[in-house]
């Protein structure tokens, strides 16, 4: 044990104390190899090397005599650790996400600098804030250990913002960690808020942002990409398919603008979702009423939001609507599940239009990324699509959660937080990652295999089409029919059948012709 390490290595759950004012059973404890009791896995904290001091947590009264050991080297306290200990459901991908914890810094930092206005110490104030700016630059991401499945409220990751806040600051002003003076965790940083109105708070900020910064560039970069091939595939004559079976031309510069105006819809509905999430909650407290607050608290807070991260936010004009329910949520997941619903479609498409080389579709020639098989020696597989669409799948789950999530608003109070705002921002994120994988290993380097869509254009009975206003419905599909019957071409199969000449024939079926309404003369 090292006696001369700056921060103590086990702190208990009420303070941080000496370990000279420890008890005899509590130093009898301590060793370099003590098990910090975080969950029932086991959990050694013998690396951390700045061991000095222990005190034990008591309070027979609400919950028999419980000891909890928090590692010296980190921010969080009393609250924080007994969470650990009583939501054992923790794997990585269960952490609070690191949009939220971010938030949690904006939020707290904003509170801070109207609350000085409110009689809050600017001293303390100024502490609160610069610890603060450290959770919202995500410097202390080490020191939210907690899940997602907590209380329903995000009570205790709003305690954990509040104490890892605290110690920062004590530590920033010369204290003592551990000891809440001269920052308390509730006094201070948690001054005019409850949980009820801090979650949904930071639930709106961490989406708005994330959607804003993450998910609108690299849906516009996707669709940007997809317009390229647009205008490069504009001139190119394909034959189009409809129930999976051969139709009448289109271009394939047509088939791609189909996606491109799928993805401009998608980036309006999307936005469309953001003003709706841009109303905050903090300043209703804990059922809406705005009880320990002060009037222009909330406006005022908002607008320092607005300040520290550069887009708008406001007050929600009715707080018991913001923290009961969370239909902007839905609405914004339901946004990226339309979206995903979108790529999914692009995806298979591509995937199909791909197939082959020799013995599928082949009309797309797909870029070479990586070995396809283990087996099959030269195999090249449209991996981008199948992962897009697997991310895909998984957005469209995220939003049943989600929506289950809302639902659950008992009152005045949804106790669904976590779980809504977790599968919100893990959609905003894959499906962010996902189209800039597909749009950059994919769509970049997508060519069309031209030979190969003439020769299915030409093969196609479905030209046919074009003679309907010629020589009718009914001798049109005897001429597709006695064609497909005895494996001719329309040309000969009209010709035979004495319904056109050669010469007629070619005069009206012109895939060119076929591509658009006709002018009236």
């Amino acid at each position: 044990m090292n006696p001369t390490s700056s921060r103590a290595a086990v702190r208990s759950m009420a303070t941080l104390t000496h370990a000279a004012r420890a008890t005899p059973a509590a130093r009898s404890v301590l060793s370099p190899f003590a098990t910090r009791s975080l969950s029932s896995n086991t959990r050694q904290f013998a690396q951390f090397p700045r061991l000095q001091s222990l005190n034990t947590f008591s309070n027979k009264r609400a919950f028999g005599t419980t000891v909890r050991m928090v590692p010296g080297d980190k921010y969080w306290g009393a609250q924080t650790q007994r969470s650990l200990g009583n939501f054992d459901i923790n794997q990585p991908q269960d952490r609070m996400p690191a949009p939220v914890v971010k938030a949690f810094g904006i939020l707290k930092g904003a509170a801070a600098e109207v609350n000085m206005k409110y009689g809050l110490d600017p001293k303390i104030g100024e502490a609160i804030k610069q610890a603060a700016a450290e959770v919202a630059e995500g410097k202390l991401l080490d020191h939210f250990p907690l899940v997602v499945w907590q209380t329903g409220s995000g009570t205790q990751s709003n305690m954990n913002s509040n104490e890892v806040i605290s110690n920062r600051a004590i530590e920033i002003l010369g204290g003592t960690m551990g000891s809440k003076k001269p920052v308390h965790p509730n006094d201070h940083v948690n001054m005019s808020a409850s949980s009820n109105d801090s979650f949904p708070t930071v639930m709106h900020i961490a989406a708005v942002v994330e959607i804003e910064q993450s998910l609108l560039p690299s849906l516009k970069a996707l669709r940007d990409a997809l317009q390229v091939k647009v205008d490069k595939f504009e001139h190119i004559i394909k034959i189009g398919r409809t129930h999976l079976q051969d139709a009448t031309p289109l271009t394939l510069g047509q088939e791609f603008s189909g996606y491109v105006a799928q993805l401009d819809r998608n980036i309006e509905r999307v936005q469309a979702t953001v003003p709706h999430l841009r109303y905050l909650a903090q300043g209703g407290t804990a059922v809406g009423t705005g009880l320990n607050t002060f009037k222009g608290f909330d406006e005022a807070v908002a607008a320092e939001i607005t300040k520290l991260t550069g887009t708008e936010f406001k007050t929600a004009p009715n707080k018991f609507e913001v923290l009961a329910a969370h239909d902007s949520i839905i609405e914004a997941s339901g946004s990226l599940n339309t979206l995903a619903a979108s790529l999914f479609k692009i995806a298979q498409d591509v995937r199909y239009l791909g197939s082959g080389p020799r013995c599928g579709l082949g009309e797309l020639s797909l870029p070479e990324n990586e070995p396809g098989s283990s087996i099959m020696p030269g195999k090249v597989n449209p991996t981008q699509c199948e992962s897009l669409t697997m991310v895909c799948s998984q957005v469209m789950g995220n939003h049943v959660a989600a929506t289950i999530g809302g639902m659950n608003g008992q009152f005045e109070l949804n106790v669904f937080k976590p779980v809504m705002i977790s599968n919100l921002l893990h959609s905003v994120r894959i499906l962010s990652d996902g189209m800039n994988s597909f749009r950059s290993h994919l769509v970049e380097g997508l060519e069309a295999n031209e030979g190969r869509i003439n020769s299915l254009l030409n093969e196609s009975l479905m030209l046919v089409t074009c003679l309907n206003p010629v020589i009718g419905y009914d001798m049109a599909s005897k001429v597709a029919k006695n064609a497909h019957k005895k494996n001719l071409t329309l040309k000969e199969s009209a010709m035979e059948l004495k319904a056109l000449t050669s010469e007629e024939f070619d005069q009206y079926v012109r895939p060119e012709l076929m591509l658009a309404p006709k002018e009236l003369k």
